[in-house]
């Protein structure tokens, strides 16, 4: 199966939705189609031996809307479409203001003595706008029409027809008759005035994408035959030699060949603070050279990138559906037919009651159709989205659809892997015990000398050790290693040992002392490495995997939230238990294989939601079974595609921070919809006359379209309010 993103203009509220959605998923080849009203954007999974995508955007075309290709990497063609969308409506809006305004002057100000012809020239102020401005709703809705189907054009269309011919007949075949030509045609201005209003909010909501496009750069310096020459980027491949001076961007992906700097990701990762850089480090493409120039092997280029598929990620989470949309679907699909019958009920009520005009029924019709457009309903859910998925990019939290963003709102329990989550799963020395008569200083020297040659991670750690603390160390010779135990080799005319406790003494080398040490360190769950010589233990190492310094914070800021914690690892449980006490974790689940992880999430899931914190890679079963899947961001491809959020900066505090803005962005979806069907409820009775026997009130046409235009900005402007929150 491929995949295809379809831009889609002419949509104006969820029944077109629902429409575009219908001729796609019934198109032969598709698998699924999701339209995203906000987004103006159709998603669609396809078989390429049965269709492709422009069969698919004819397909769309032919039921009356806009429809062209997305290429994932020209963002100006969007802006370009933008541009052009908001120059169309802004000349529709005028060209109607220009005849709706000397309108509504001429027939509320002269109503009770009218100039003379005042109907006739009614009649002409109202006929441009109501066929040139309200074309495109009597092409929506003839669209419509023939796909058996009815939207918010079907309702403009009807409802300024009624009133426009109604007064043509009025002003033909009557005498002394108030007519609504200026109904019809400051309802349309009105309408165009909203959908102007609502396409520079919804572009704001999009800004997060726009902004992360822009990061980007587009030139490059790269050696080619021993010259360092500038070109653009899109011409730069996998393996090139770059340089980045301080100041500049960085191209692409790649990897530190020389040189060292200070880089600020804040832009791709949400880190604050620049961090160093050195040979053999990984850069990221776009983020910024802070300090000093360096050399760097491009990896990845293109759509490749992380900061392509970080894009990639926030733009299928703004086209993925919640499940609170479904309700707003359900409710949409059903909403034009019934509004229209409403009306239609409206009318003849009004005009078989005795005692009121036709007139009035019209009137009546007419403002329960133009009030009724379910456009607010809409838009409830995906601009909140949007707007809190751009919010959590920003703040290096990558949710992955909107069904997620939903979820980690009502999560009850979170189980965190260790290695890798709560640790950095990079071994230090945390202590070292000298023997009788050697000082720390020597043996970490000597120590160093010998590990110096080996990749085991222990040995890099206390090598590491040495040299931040400025340590010298001698070189070794006759060096022999010992598989899975420690080595042996010659300092000097001295001949030394390293490695494990049990290494040691298999080697006739009494611990003494140091030995009851050794097993109060293993017993804090901390790793311990013997050096000794040829007749004694010189020194102990104590060694442990680093707790990630926000880790206890972070499960603190859980617990303060009603979230219980757990661990689950497949090391001892000793260190389990230490690695919890110092974190405050509630239990854990030690010696656990990768594969046995999932069963423990899905028992804990009987009683509540739950959360999986895992590296992304061994953790991958645990992740899936969980409700909400939260992938530590190392970086790799692996990380990016396993759960459903991502924390790009391996910082556990984004955990919390994710939770709270799934919370605020679920309320303001609620507080949307809830806006969205208040206004249609109440408006609905009120157009209709419900209260007229009682008040007087008799909404007018006029005053329902514009209450109909800036319902659904307001819905908009509520949910970029969301900006305002912290979380």
């Amino acid at each position: 199966m491929d995949h295809a993103d379809i831009k889609i203009t002419g949509m104006h509220c969820e029944s077109c939705v629902k429409l575009v959605e219908k001729a796609l998923s019934r198109s032969a080849g598709v698998d699924s189609a999701v339209v995203n009203f906000a987004a103006g954007k159709a998603s669609v999974t396809y078989d390429p031996e049965v269709t492709d995508p422009l069969t698919l955007a004819g397909e769309v075309e032919e039921k009356g809307y806009g429809a062209r290709l997305i290429e994932t990497e020209d963002v100006s063609e969007d802006e370009d479409a933008y541009t052009d969308e908001l120059r169309g409506l802004r000349r529709r809006l005028l060209f109607g203001a220009l005849f709706a305004v000397p309108a509504f002057v001429l027939s509320m100000f002269f109503m009770r003595d009218p100039v003379p012809g005042q109907g006739y020239i009614l009649w002409f102020l109202a006929t441009p706008v109501q066929f040139y401005v309200g074309m495109q709703f009597y092409r929506g809705a003839w669209a419509a029409l023939q796909n058996r189907s009815s939207n918010m054009d079907t309702l403009i269309a009807l409802g300024t027809s009624a009133a426009y011919f109604y007064s043509l007949y009025l002003v033909l075949f009557t005498e002394g008759e108030h007519q609504y030509f200026e109904a019809s045609a400051v309802l349309i201005t009105l309408v165009v005035f909203g959908k102007y209003l609502e396409s520079i909010s919804m572009h704001r909501t999009s800004e997060a994408i726009r902004k992360l496009h822009d990061l980007f750069p587009r030139e490059a310096s790269v050696i080619r035959n021993g010259v360092e020459v500038r070109v653009p980027v899109a011409e730069i491949d996998p393996g090139d030699m770059l340089v980045v001076r301080p100041g500049e961007k960085v191209p692409v992906d790649g990897e530190i060949v020389k040189g060292e700097s200070t880089i600020d990701e804040s832009m791709v990762t949400g880190e604050s603070v620049p961090l160093s850089r050195k040979e053999g480090d990984a850069v990221i493409g776009s983020t910024v050279n802070r300090e000093g120039s360096f050399t760097m092997r491009v990896t990845h280029t293109g759509s490749e990138t992380m900061l392509a598929q970080i894009i990639r990620l926030v733009e299928d989470a703004q086209m993925k559906k919640a499940p609170v949309q479904r309700f707003a679907d359900r409710v949409a699909s059903r909403f034009v037919p019934a509004v229209l019958l409403i009306s239609c009920i409206t009318f003849f009520v009004w005009l078989f009651i005795p005692g009121f005009s036709i007139d009035f029924a019209v009137v009546a019709a007419v403002s329960v159709l133009v009030i009724a457009c379910p456009c607010a309903l809409g838009l409830a859910t995906p601009t909140a989205i949007m707007v809190g998925t751009g919010m959590g990019a920003r703040a290096g939290i990558l949710i992955k659809s909107g069904d997620a963003l939903e979820r980690a709102g009502s999560v009850g329990h979170v189980m965190f892997d260790k290695t890798g989550t709560l640790t950095k799963a990079l071994p230090a020395v945390t202590g070292i015990v000298a023997g009788e008569g050697v000082s720390v200083t020597e043996s970490l020297s000597i120590a160093a000398g010998l590990e110096q040659g080996s990749e085991h991670p222990l040995a890099k750690a206390i090598v590491e050790k040495a040299r931040s603390e400025g340590i010298s160390f001698p070189e070794a010779n006759a060096f022999t290693s010992y598989t899975g135990k420690g080595v042996a080799a010659m300092i000097g005319s001295e001949r030394y040992r390293i490695g494990s406790v049990r290494f040691i003494g298999e080697n006739g080398i009494e611990a003494g002392s140091l030995g009851r040490k050794a097993e109060e360190l293993e017993a804090e769950g901390q790793s311990v490495i013997a050096l000794a010589s040829e007749s004694s233990v010189l020194a102990l190492f104590a060694l442990s995997d680093t707790i990630r310094p926000e880790a206890a914070e972070a499960v603190k800021s859980l617990h303060a939230m009603g979230i219980t914690t757990s661990m689950i690892t497949g090391d001892n449980e000793r260190v389990a238990r230490a690695i919890a006490a110092r974190t405050g974790i509630s239990s854990i689940r030690a010696g656990v294989l990768p594969g046995h992880k999932a069963a423990f999430v899905r028992e804990a899931q009987k009683s509540r939601k739950v959360a999986m914190v895992g590296d992304g890679i061994n953790d991958a079963p645990a992740l899936a079974q969980a409700d909400i899947g939260i992938a530590m961001g190392s970086g790799t491809d692996i990380a990016m595609d396993t759960g459903d959020v991502v924390l790009m900066r391996n910082d556990l505090s984004l955990l919390s921070r994710a939770i709270k803005l799934s919370s605020i962005t679920l309320n303001r979806i609620r507080l949307n919809m809830f806006w969205a069907l208040f206004y249609n409820v109440v408006g609905i009775p009120v157009a209709a006359g419900v209260l007229y026997p009682l008040t007087g009130w008799l909404l007018n046409p006029m005053i329902a379209g514009g209450a109909m235009a800036l319902s659904s900005v307001s819905v908009v402007l509520s949910s970029l309010l969301l900006k305002r929150q912290s979380f």
